[in-house]
Order: structure tokens, then C-alpha cells, then sequence
């Protein structure tokens, strides 16, 4: 079977992290493949042709005059395979696609009404046009069958652990840093909003001073939350003048870094308000770090297993508790279950791919 794959991603977080976990994976089957847009470090395998591919993902080149010349390289494979929910022109051979999630037409306010409804042809476009669509958990499943009326099968593959997190150094609970971790965005379902309330309240609380106060560390550049949620800059601005220096905004961060920041921290929070996996707490408990989590649906689905302490979405008060609860824990973090890995993920790509061809 030859499977073309596009790797316009490749090397980008989100979507490039799926793609870059599970090509290893694709690449060393009896399979053939073409790659469509990758880098250099595959041109030498001797199952995989590559081909350059100069246009964009979802723009209207792609969507509407695809090069043809690109297009016939593809129809000559078997299998067209996206990690997201783009699907270029001119494409004849079956055509399988990923959703991660939907997570813009289940919350209001993530994008104008024109963006939304622009996304929501983009993933019905990709229904149509899939025999079958990948997705990374069962909650996102039911969301795509009822909100785009999907009737084409839909298999679940699940994310996996990054290859950066394997032979990890963990960091005893008495030597960590007084640093509470969030790796995420400022758009409003990551509910950051809850945790600077939350953060508030362990710093007025007095019980925590010294080497032992606790600092915010927010994965990400402080720009970004300037220009793209006033509501959160103000929360930030108002810590700021009462205890300085207890945010610290870490700007971008390479993924060897990262590990580190994440196994020195004493607590990671992930208090997102929707989530189609959610990868932040599994990065964190493999680091040895402890995980406060939002009760949201899909966090009891992909952790029911784990160590972690579920708290009540959006109450910033019960967060509190179960932050100041983790952060006074001197019990290291229990065993993490083996379930996620993206050779598992890439298996049942595989498997995907083969049951319609």
C-alpha cells in the first residue's frame, strides 16, 4: 500500500507534534510513502519519495486550485492521509482525515462569527470528502457526530508521549522549585482566568512566604496575552502590583528546556474549560510532577487511570484547595499508566487505513 501523507506541519506545535510522533512509526512498515512538504532528514529511506509543496494549508490555493502537478504524484498512491482537516483539490484517491477537535463551534467567543463559520466548512469539507476521520478521544467522537451529523466511521487513536520525554531525570519532591507550570494559550477555554483567581488566593492566604511562595510560571510569551484577552492582563496586572515577581512568563521554550521546567515544578495546572485530548498532564506526571486538573469530560476519559487531582471547572476556590493540597504533598507522583504512545497511535492509524482498502 503507498500512502501519501502530508507533512506541512511537520515540526509545528499541535497538529506537527500528532504528525511527527506517528511518522517514525508509519515510515517503518513494508509500506510505501510520499511525504508531502517534509524536511530533509526522511529523503533517504527507501520506502519514502518526497515532494515539495509550496502552498498553505487552508487557503484557497489549497482549497481551490491545488497544483495539478502535486495532485497527479498523489493520485498515483493509494491512500491520502492528513493529520488535521484539510483536503487539497484534486485529490481522487480515498481521502482520511483528522479532527482533533471542534472545540470552536463548541465554545462561543473563541472566533467571529465569520471564523467560525469558515472552520465548520473546513470540517464538514473534510467529511465529505473522508472515507474515514481520525480523532484523539472519545469525547471528541461524540462532538463531531452530533455537531457535524457525521456518518462516516471514526476512529479514535488517541495521542501519544513525545519522543523528548523519554529517559527523564526526576527531581525528588524536596528539591523542587516553589513553581507552579501551565503550558497553554490565552484563549478563553484554557480557563488561565481561574487559575491567576486561584494563584491569587494561595498568595494572600499568607501560609506560603519565603523560598516557599509560590511563582507562576506561564509557559509562553507575556505579548501574547497583551493583545489578546484584556480581562486576563488585568487579573496578571493586579498580581503584579501586590506580589511581585510571582508570575513569570517563560517566552517561547525549545522541548529539552521544557522537560526541565516541567520536572523542577512543584505543581502543573491544567484548568481548561474544553480539550479534545489534553497532553500537558501526561507530559507533566512523566516529569514527576503532580497534576491539578478541570473535572471536564475528556480529562476523566484520558486520565480516569492517572495520578491526578481533579478539581471543579471553573471554581477557582476548589482549585485553591487542591493546588494548596498538592503543593504541601511530599509524596512523589504515582505510577504513571503505559496506555499512551504514539507507535500504539500509529498502529491504529494503520489499522484505520487498511479496514476501507
Amino acid at each position: 500500500m503507498k500512502i501519501a501523507v502530508d507533512c506541512r506541519m511537520s515540526g509545528k506545535s499541535g497538529i506537527g507534534t500528532f504528525l511527527d510522533g506517528i511518522l517514525p512509526y508509519l515510515l517503518a512498515t513494508d509500506n510505501e510513502f510520499l511525504l508531502l512538504g517534509a524536511d530533509s532528514r526522511y529523503f533517504s529511506k527507501k520506502n519514502v519519495s518526497c515532494i515539495p509543496c509550496p502552498v498553505n494549508a487552508f487557503s484557497l490555493s489549497e482549497t481551490f486550485f491545488f497544483p495539478k502537478k502535486i495532485s497527479s504524484e498523489i493520485n498515483r498512491c493509494d491512500i491520502y492521509f492528513s493529520p488535521y482537516c484539510n483536503v487539497p483539490s484534486g485529490i481522487k484517491i480515498p481521502v482520511y482525515t483528522t479532527i482533533h477537535d471542534i472545540v470552536f463551534l463548541d465554545i462561543k467567543g473563541l472566533s467571529g462569527k465569520a471564523g467560525t463559520f469558515a472552520r465548520k466548512m473546513f470540517y464538514k469539507r473534510a467529511v465529505k470528502k473522508s472515507r474515514a476521520v481520525f480523532t484523539v478521544s472519545q469525547f471528541s467522537r461524540e462532538r463531531i457526530i452530533e455537531k457535524l451529523s457525521c456518518k462516516k466511521p471514526i476512529f479514535v487513536v488517541y495521542n501519544g508521549i513525545p519522543s523528548y520525554l523519554q529517559n527523564i531525570s526526576k527531581v525528588p519532591q524536596e528539591q523542587k522549585d516553589a513553581s507552579i507550570i501551565f503550558i497553554g494559550n490565552i484563549k478563553k477555554h484554557k480557563g488561565l482566568g481561574c487559575l491567576l483567581d486561584a494563584h491569587l488566593l494561595m498568595l494572600k492566604s499568607g501560609e506560603f512566604t519565603g523560598k516557599e511562595s509560590p511563582r507562576l510560571l506561564i509557559v509562553g510569551a507575556r505579548d501574547n496575552f497583551r493583545t489578546q484577552d484584556s480581562s486576563i492582563e488585568k487579573k496578571i496586572a493586579l498580581i503584579d502590583s501586590l506580589y511581585p515577581s510571582s508570575i513569570e512568563f517563560t517566552g517561547f521554550v525549545e522541548n529539552e528546556r521544557l522537560k526541565q521546567l516541567l520536572a523542577k515544578a512543584r505543581v502543573l495546572v491544567q484548568p481548561s474549560l474544553y480539550e479534545g485530548f489534553g497532553i500537558p498532564p501526561l507530559q507533566a506526571l512523566l516529569c514527576g510532577t503532580h497534576a491539578v486538573i478541570s473535572d471536564i469530560p475528556v480529562f476523566k476519559e484520558i486520565y480516569k487511570d492517572f495520578p491526578v487531582s481533579y478539581f471543579r471547572t471553573g471554581d477557582s476556590s476548589d482549585l485553591y484547595e487542591k493546588l494548596r493540597k498538592e503543593w504541601l504533598s511530599k509524596e512523589e507522583v504515582g505510577p504513571v499508566p503505559d496506555i499512551y504512545s504514539y507507535k500504539k497511535t500509529a498502529q491504529l492509524v494503520l489499522r484505520g487505513l487498511a479496514q476501507f482498502n
